[in-house]
């Protein structure tokens, strides 16, 4: 059951890059920037995924990164998810997320699947959204 929102945060896509295009289906490499909260804390979140866009013109990906609190905390996350394109260009994704940390203020995350809703437009602007799956 979708549960309570964890996190929230806006950014931007700082890198692209092909990775292959072999056999018809290209695979991308895209990194991006965002700002926002977790748990209710400020963090930056950096982090880079790969995605396949698959026959029927949707995509899979994965990736990880990390946010960083500005007391110096990290907390690492790999996540994958599956994205389609809308009319306006736009990638909307959904996925899951899972945590890893020592900080005090954030273990309870690495118990936690964090679902997420993360849309990327066209200009590379982009936006997410993580829930508690409970």
């Amino acid at each position: 059951m979708l549960g309570d929102l964890i996190g929230e945060e806006q950014g931007e896509t700082t890198g692209l890059r092909v990775l292959s295009t072999d056999g018809g289906h290209p695979v991308m490499e895209a990194s991006f920037q965002a700002t926002g909260t977790l748990l209710g804390v400020g963090v930056k979140d950096m982090g880079t995924y790969e995605s396949v866009v698959r026959a029927d013109g949707s995509l899979f990906g994965e990736g990880q990164g990390v946010l960083m609190t500005q007391d110096g905390e990290t907390i690492t996350w790999h996540g994958s998810g599956v994205g389609t394109f809308d009319e306006t260009g736009a990638v909307e994704w959904r996925g899951a997320l899972f945590f890893e940390t020592v900080a005090a203020k954030f273990t309870r995350l690495t118990a936690v699947a964090g679902l997420f809703e993360f849309r990327v437009e066209e200009s590379g602007k982009a936006t997410a959204k993580i829930y508690e799956w409970k």
